[in-house]
């Protein structure tokens, strides 16, 4: 600071100064009481609701012990919407596994059995998706008055096209409130990938953002590892085998999210910063045991392609080598690995169990669901409706049929418009990222993870798992920046051109 300025700093006030100050005084006295009355009332607020939520946990009344823990949450996320949208937005995806340790609606998932449409709204998770959703349906109307939209890519209007489908399906539903909620559910997945897409407009944002991924992942990381530790790892038992569900509903949903993070972290490993790698490397080893815990069949073969999709991309030909090295210490130290996988050749056994061949299932299963889409072939029998008119009380195991069933026709097609819009994304990200940057490293990451996706969707319902889904797109959206940053004519549209110097790592290891 110059003298001059500080000359000038340091002058008393003039008459005009001080009659200005004098009007400003009862405004800055009425924010300051407005401020101590917010604060009194939010600590009054927060002590009743442990009071509660602590007296109903006691009387084992779990709905009442964690609805006022709900409403603190939506209080504190509704004052942090009114602050820099894309702080709330990382705030969220950070929070976000660890919403699911406060679920009142049954570890059910894709079954109709003490699943209800009531209990699932009122699980944190859905208030949050629809906080979520109102906050950003505000925050994107106010940039597309002020004309700041950022021109949509075609993932995103394959991605509204598919929602809009899916909004038709609740038209003619049997089962419109379990399809409301289920339109909630991808609704919201959909809108962040829409919201991402606009805030990541600098390499910067995009770093924070990933960042805030993999911190994220420190939640179900140390939760397990905790439980693991301490001798009662969460888990749930299927038939004769017991498999990790980390603070997830349902091990399949803990080994989907271990998928995508894994898959990506070993894409972009090699350009963390050094200080870092040790503390990546164990996260990704962790990562890599507690899915192969989960037995996950699909989930492991999916990261099974991902990585090797890597390995051709980025022409890293130790991963192969690295895969069939893990693939013999897992059949040597994890017996149950082995033993899930040889279930293949075992005989069905009734209704699907977990110990029969799932693949056989699966096919008789789909052969059942198939002609419930003759009601309406059109626009389907409604989202999430499948499992309540099956013997079964399942989903159909498989998004391409589930799409076809539940959304018609037309779903269908914006489906796999959506799919083959996902790995186009991140395709021309690897043709246009400048080879050995971090950019290059985003978007194979991000086309491993959609290969893993789609092949998971062959054989699993993952369309509206939403813990999963937000990261995976969230890569999406990533990769999308890195594509329109090195398109061609890319400074004449105002993007940026060239990375920012210095954040990481620009050399491989």
């Amino acid at each position: 600071m110059s003298a001059s300025n500080i000359a000038q700093q340091s002058t008393p006030p003039g008459p005009a100064q001080s009659r200005k100050g004098r009007h400003a005084s009862p405004a800055r006295a009425r924010r300051s009481a407005l401020s101590v009355a917010l604060q009194i009332a939010l600590v009054i607020l927060v002590t009743a609701g442990t009071l509660v939520s602590g007296f109903s946990f006691v009387d084992g009344d779990k709905t009442l012990a964690v609805l006022p823990v709900i409403a603190m949450v939506a209080v504190g996320l509704g004052l942090l919407a009114l602050t820099p949208f894309s702080a709330f937005v990382i705030l969220l995806l950070a929070v976000r596994p660890a919403l699911d340790l406060f679920k009142l609606s049954s570890n059910a998932t894709g079954s109709a059995l003490g699943n209800t449409a009531t209990q699932r709204g009122l699980d944190p998770s859905s208030i949050v998706g629809v906080l979520f959703l109102l906050a950003a349906a505000l925050w994107l109307a106010g940039r597309i008055r002020s004309g700041q939209l950022v021109p949509g890519s075609r993932l995103r209007t394959a991605m509204l096209a598919f929602l809009a489908a899916c909004a038709l399906s609740v038209v003619g539903s049997v089962q419109p409130q379990a399809s409301a909620l289920e339109l909630l559910r991808i609704g919201t997945v959909v809108m962040m990938f829409v919201v991402l897409e606009q805030i990541i407009t600098s390499r910067t944002v995009m770093i924070r953002v990933l960042v805030t991924c993999y911190v994220a992942m420190l939640i179900p990381l140390g939760f397990t590892l905790f439980g693991i530790v301490t001798g009662s790892p969460s888990s749930e038992v299927r038939g004769s085998f017991t498999r990790l569900t980390g603070p997830f509903n349902q091990s399949n949903t803990f080994a989907r999210y271990l998928a995508f993070l894994l898959v990506f972290g070993i894409a972009i490993y090699p350009y963390v910063k050094p200080k870092l790698k040790l503390l990546f490397v164990a996260m990704l080893g962790l990562a890599s045991v507690f899915m192969l815990l989960t037995l996950t069949r699909t989930a492991i073969l999916g990261s099974v392609a991902g990585l090797v999709v890597l390995a051709v991309v980025q022409k890293r030909k130790g991963l192969i080598g690295g895969l069939v090295a893990i693939a013999l210490c897992a059949l040597m130290v994890l017996p149950g690995v082995a033993a899930r996988f040889g279930t293949l050749d075992a005989e069905s056994t009734p209704q699907g169990a977990p110990t029969g061949n799932t693949l056989v299932w699966r096919l008789h299963y789909w052969t059942e669901v198939i002609p419930l889409a003759n009601a309406n072939p059109v626009t389907g029998i409604g989202l999430a409706s499948t499992q309540y008119e099956t013997d079964a009380a399942k989903q159909p195991h498989n998004d391409f049929i589930r799409a076809y069933v539940e959304t018609g026709l037309v779903g269908l097609v914006f489906y796999v418009c959506m799919l083959v819009a996902l790995v186009g994304n991140a395709r021309r990200a690897v043709q246009r990222a400048p080879r050995d940057t971090l950019e290059s490293g985003v978007a194979a990451g991000a086309l491993a993870c959609a290969v893993c996706f789609v092949l998971g969707s062959m054989a699993a319902n993952v369309m509206s798992n939403v813990v999963s889904l937000w990261y995976l797109i969230a890569f999406a959206a990533a990769a999308g920046y890195v594509s329109r940053t090195f398109a061609p004519g890319a400074d004449s549209s105002g993007l940026q051109s060239r990375p920012d110097a210095g954040v990481v790592s620009a050399g491989k290891a």
